[in-house]
């Protein structure tokens, strides 16, 4: 039994860092629909530019992967991807132009990409320009909401 200990320690770490990715994967193919069959990477990006004071160019670009038979449709709102101090706003000023009505077809992935002026007049604390990378959104359909 000693003999094959560390054998059998690495496909046990092995099947724990794969399985969990395979499964959902497996679930999402198969018996998800709407919402719950879209799947993100995580790998999305917005870029922030200062155009003159209370006034800011978003784009966001992020790829959603629709694995249902049946197109779905959703609403997009970003998510902060962390709490910077003060509880400055970066990510969601996209939402002060959304929520997003998106659609994507069966089987099928969408790249995404959302451009807007943003009006700050009206927010205290935000950033006055940047980069973030790895977005997290909430998708929206109806009474069911899913954050990735």
């Amino acid at each position: 039994m000693k003999k094959y200990h560390f054998r059998t320690l690495l496909i046990v770490v092995i099947i724990y860092a794969i399985l969990p990715k395979l499964l959902i994967t497996i679930y999402q193919e198969t018996l998800a629909s709407g919402i719950m069959a879209i799947s993100y990477d995580v790998n999305g990006k917005c870029d922030f530019e200062n155009v003159e004071e209370d006034l800011l160019n978003g784009e966001c670009n992020l790829v959603l992967h629709n694995r249902s038979n049946e197109a779905v449709s959703f609403d997009l709102e970003f998510l902060d991807s962390f709490s910077m101090e003060d509880e400055v706003r970066m990510e969601s000023l996209m939402n002060l132009a959304g929520p997003y009505s998106i659609t994507i077809e069966a089987k099928r992935e969408k790249s995404i990409n959302l451009k807007e002026l943003l009006d700050l007049s009206d927010v205290p604390k935000h950033i006055d320009g940047g980069t973030s990378f790895n977005i997290h959104i909430k998708l929206i359909d109806g009474e069911t909401t899913r954050t990735l």
